[in-house]
């Protein structure tokens, strides 16, 4: 049985995800020409054209397409490999966290998570883009979104109840006693958010919902702040406010608390890190915590 060389799949692989074999080439430090000749050999090994070409870079054939998913979970393989053998010689747990999840909830409570497991290193860094497992970056990975992540371990962190919310300052300006009254006022959108303002007002029996809004961030804690501001009302979970809740920076527009409830934040990693001690450390106390 003849193998493709690993450096020739590893190519493959990165050019099948970036759809371009000039990014490919600058990601692994080679000339286009170099990439190209990597795909050659894989293509030669199997017998099989894995990519077509185009005006925007490349795409896998269906013939491509089936070979990707077949060796992602030998890349995963190898790679939880090389990670748990450098496990051996040093404690460092890689976490990637959605940016508001990371400065509003996890920041608060790490130097508990050191002071319980200070032969842990934490190497944290926040983004909305999904970890490629398979490159042996990230040891775990908070996500934000729908659970749509078949081939990983998936668990939810907490339930979120997603509600209005104003400064205190605001509130006592404002009338508001019903739902419609917000449809005049100046609300804030967090526009990556799983439940925004049409969900919200649709849970509430209202059938329509502001088309424009004065104000819109990409982060949950920068709508946050602009509430705390009096800039408007944000439309977010009580989980990532519960700091400006706690103090007071912030209070529920509806004292019965007109709410939708989700699961948005979840824990996901492959299977096989379930193995490494620091990510079961980890998973164990932020289940205390929650």
């Amino acid at each position: 049985m003849q193998i493709p060389p690993l450096k020739a799949v590893m190519t493959f692989d990165v050019v099948a995800r970036l759809g371009s074999i000039s990014k490919a080439a600058e990601e692994l430090n080679l000339t286009p020409s170099a990439v190209s000749h990597q795909i050659s050999n894989v293509e030669a090994q199997i017998g099989l054209k894995l990519f077509d070409r185009t005006a925007r870079g490349v795409e896998l054939t269906p013939a491509g397409e089936r070979y990707r998913k077949s060796i992602t979970g030998a890349l995963t393989v190898i790679a939880a490999a090389a990670e748990n053998a450098r496990a051996d010689r040093i404690e460092v747990l890689r976490i990637q966290a959605s940016p508001s999840f990371a400065a509003l909830w996890l920041m608060p409570r790490l130097s508990r998570f050191r002071s319980a497991h200070p032969d842990i290193k934490v190497r944290l860094s926040a983004s909305h883009v999904h970890s490629d497992f398979a490159r042996a970056e990230v040891d775990i990975d908070i996500r934000y979104g729908l659970k749509t992540w078949s081939d990983l371990h998936v668990e939810a962190i907490f339930t979120e109840e997603i509600i209005p919310l104003i400064s205190p300052a605001l509130k006592e300006q404002l009338q508001l006693s019903q739902p419609e009254d917000l449809l005049v006022e100046n609300l804030i959108l967090s526009n990556i958010n799983i439940v925004q303002w049409p969900q919200w007002f649709a849970a509430q029996g209202v059938p329509i919902s502001p088309s424009e809004y004065n104000l819109s961030f990409d982060r949950a804690y920068l709508s946050i702040q602009a509430a705390i501001q009096g800039l408007g009302i944000a439309l977010e979970s009580n989980r990532l406010a519960e700091d400006a809740l706690g103090r007071g920076l912030l209070v529920p527009v509806f004292p019965y608390r007109k709410r939708v409830q989700i699961h948005g934040h979840h824990l996901v990693y492959p299977p096989s890190h379930t193995e490494r001690g620091k990510v079961a450390r980890f998973v164990e106390w932020i289940r205390k915590e929650v």
